[in-house]
């Protein structure tokens, strides 16, 4: 099994573990797990990936 088997192969079981329509849905959808996970890393779980607007001094 080649890496494009393999990765089609990994897309499949999260297309249908997920209810995707589609391999692209798929990939977008690892992607993004993958940059919220990095997120977490960096910031710290729990804290707020926006600007929080508070009292202007």
């Amino acid at each position: 099994m080649d890496l494009d088997q393999q990765a089609k192969a990994v897309l499949e079981a999260v297309r249908e573990q997920q209810g995707l329509e589609n391999l692209e849905q798929a990939a977008e959808w690892l992607l993004r797990r993958r940059i919220r996970r990095g997120a977490q890393g960096l910031t710290g779980r729990g804290r707020a990936l926006y600007e929080v607007k508070g009292d202007p001094r």
